[in-house]
């Protein structure tokens, strides 16, 4: 599995091709190149039959520059790194990041594997791709290209838990940029399977990760915060400053209200427990309260009960018609 640590602390599983697999795709696009290249020779000796010797070999050379060498280099160019050979296998060739292959990738790939697997007949490639960590070629190394699988079993992707409401904003002003790509990868890995740990070993791995994470952005971490609930807020908080990086300054990023939160206290969001944070009480049910209409129509006043239809009037004006029992009443209730 590759290393590759995406800006939201989320590992691209780039999985190397092996040897075997990469074999068959050469051999399938050499046969490919092969069977052309004896085509296009058959044709250019039926055409420059009235040559002489040199122009034909001239031909023949430009022929087999072009079939075996520029047509992989114009193939894996236009594909970006799918020839016909990896579409079957199931390979494709990408960047060190990550990223889709260019021309100059192609080409590079393309002028030294004419030496190591044309003229050594695959000798010194197959040597480079078992000593190569990740199956490399001298091809892969000098273009700074990777060879990886397509074609991978999908397993249940975990998704971390979003941080309590009333943490949102408060790490605005940490410096991430020490932070290096295997703690947000360590981060990660703990907030997607935090619930499936023993508590004991979660918090103490919480714990630490989270004094990692201090130690490399130069500010302690909060005492009041549990250490679960303080790495999610600061991965979220990347992941704000990324999408803002990304889609400009003037967008924000929106949170969840802090009217879905019950409380700074509790440790449960969106069905998430942090480790050693206490949930809240359910809220009990409060009484329904009537109003009473007075003084101006649409005006309420909260906190006097009003029983049937009042047809009294008061000094300042007729009392407005109450509806009867078992139907809301009308008018404005200012928030308590």
């Amino acid at each position: 599995m590759s290393e590759l640590v995406t800006g939201e602390a989320v590992a691209l599983e780039l999985r190397p091709a092996r040897l075997p697999s990469r074999a068959l795709a050469v051999l399938i696009d050499l046969i490919v190149a092969v069977v052309v290249y004896i085509a296009v020779t058959v044709a250019l000796v039926a055409a420059s039959a009235s040559l002489d010797d040199a122009a034909q070999m001239a031909l023949s050379i430009a022929a087999f520059l072009l079939v075996l060498v520029g047509g992989p280099i114009a193939v894996e160019t236009l594909s970006h790194g799918r020839s016909l050979g990896k579409l079957a296998v199931g390979l494709r060739v990408v960047r060190d990041d990550g990223g889709p292959i260019r021309f100059r990738h192609a080409l590079v790939r393309g002028a030294i594997g004419v030496i190591e697997i044309l003229m050594t007949f695959g000798v010194v490639a197959c040597i480079a791709s078992l000593v190569s960590a990740r199956g490399r070629r001298l091809g892969d190394v000098f273009a700074g290209t990777l060879v990886v699988r397509e074609r991978i079993p999908v397993g249940p992707s975990g998704f971390g838990p979003p941080p309590p409401p009333w943490l949102a904003g408060r790490f605005s002003g940490l410096d991430l940029s020490a932070v290096p790509d295997g703690l947000w990868l360590a981060i990660r890995q703990y907030l997607t399977r935090m619930h499936q740990l023993d508590p004991q070993v979660g918090w103490a791995m919480a714990e630490r990760l989270a004094s990692d994470l201090a130690a490399h952005t130069g500010t302690p971490a909060p005492q009041d915060v549990p250490p679960g609930a303080y790495l999610a807020a600061v991965v979220q908080e990347r992941q704000a400053r990324e999408a803002r990086r990304a889609y400009g300054s003037g967008t924000t990023v929106a949170g969840p209200s802090a009217a879905s939160w019950s409380g700074p206290a509790a440790g449960v969001q969106g069905g998430y427990a942090y480790p050693g944070a206490q949930p809240t009480a359910p809220l009990s049910p409060q009484p329904p309260v009537s109003y009473d209409v007075e003084a101006a129509p649409g005006v309420a006043r909260p906190g006097v009960p009003v029983d049937g239809v009042s047809s009294g009037e008061s000094s300042e004006g007729p009392r407005a018609a109450v509806p009867p029992e078992g139907r809301p009443a009308s008018g404005f209730a200012p928030p308590a």
